[in-house]
């Protein structure tokens, strides 16, 4: 296992470097100037050439990379201050280290994460175990339809309904805002509580249906069928080995699901006018921000990369048959 988690370790950071090399050389080429972008719309021949140069613009193709690259690793200087690792650029529209202003914004980002994860993951796969438990049934038939009517809503959709309802005419609740966990947990609750309630909606409909099918195909399995065979009781057959074996297909989604949260809800944080990574994102693509998306680009890759170690890793502690070496 440790052979095959450093092995992993290694190849992701080689994928990593694959990822800053081609981000990096798809933005040289792109047709927009750099240093006009950072330079604005008045802007000198003298300024111009001054920020390609402050910028290392006017160095050759290889050098700028190499700087990129290991300003990661080392940091890098910039004119308007030191750069500490890990640099990932500095963003010429905010004026600040794009690594400073990701982990700014990472805390919102995390909370939403979490907080989605901790309920879609609780109503949905117990709401499909249950379904799957009483297969054929009146709960089964209520679960499989809500699951499938609210499945087909989207965030963009369902999320203004709701500000609507709760926030603009009843007034029941305040609009959307992060406040720090650590500063108040209840006004984090509160303040997140509708983002994470609507987006969670649509996973936990997801994963309801996955939950369902999942346990009913390995309830139809030869080892479970060899288990009740022996007599074992039918709960314990149903959540030893029905109930686990189910979780494998569950928890490949899931790591998807959790890096692509992680690396920016977009559509969540537009919805409710968030200031997260996703907002972030979007801020750096609408102002051509190139550090800054590219940091972000990054930011995202690490998180996909890393959430598939640790499902590798889960695929053995779940199934005892997965052997990794």
């Amino acid at each position: 296992m440790l052979q095959y988690i450093l092995r992993r370790s290694v190849g992701a950071v080689v994928t990593l470097f694959l990822i800053g090399a081609a981000t990096f050389f798809l933005f040289v080429a792109a047709p927009s100037d750099y240093a006009s972008l950072a330079c604005g719309k008045d802007c000198s021949p003298e300024r111009l050439e001054d920020i390609r140069h402050a910028l290392g613009l006017d160095q050759p193709i290889v050098q700028q990379f190499w700087e990129f690259m290991s300003g990661i690793v080392a940091g890098r200087d910039f004119p308007e201050g030191d750069c500490p690792a890990p640099c990932l650029g500095q963003s010429f529209y905010y004026n600040e280290n794009v690594w400073d202003l990701i982990m700014d914004r990472f805390p919102l980002t995390l909370s939403l994460t979490v907080g989605g994860i901790v309920f879609f993951l609780t109503v949905g796969l117990g709401t499909g175990m249950l379904a799957a438990y009483r297969r054929g049934t009146l709960v089964d038939k209520v679960a499989t339809g809500a699951s499938m009517v609210l499945s087909s809503f989207q965030i963009y959709f369902l999320g203004p309904i709701v500000l609507l309802l709760l926030v603009y005419s009843t007034g029941w609740m305040e609009n959307p805002e992060y406040v720090p966990f650590t500063e108040d947990p209840v006004g984090w609750l509160v303040g997140l509580s509708i983002p994470m309630i609507v987006m969670s909606t649509i996973f936990t409909a997801q994963y309801t249906r996955m939950a369902r099918s999942s346990i009913i195909e390995q309830l139809a399995e030869e080892h479970v069928r060899t288990a009740r065979a022996k007599g074992m009781p039918g709960k314990y057959v149903f959540f030893r080995y029905a109930w686990r074996g189910s979780m494998i297909p569950i928890v490949t989604i899931l790591g998807i699901d959790i890096s692509a949260l992680l690396g920016g809800g977009v559509v969540t944080e537009l919805t409710f006018s968030l200031q997260g990574i996703g907002r972030l994102a979007v801020d750096g693509a609408v102002n051509k921000d190139l550090p800054l998306t590219m940091g972000v680009m990054l930011v995202g890759a690490f998180f996909i990369l890393l959430m598939n170690i640790l499902v590798d890793i889960a695929y053995a502690w779940i199934d005892p048959r997965v052997r990794l070496s």
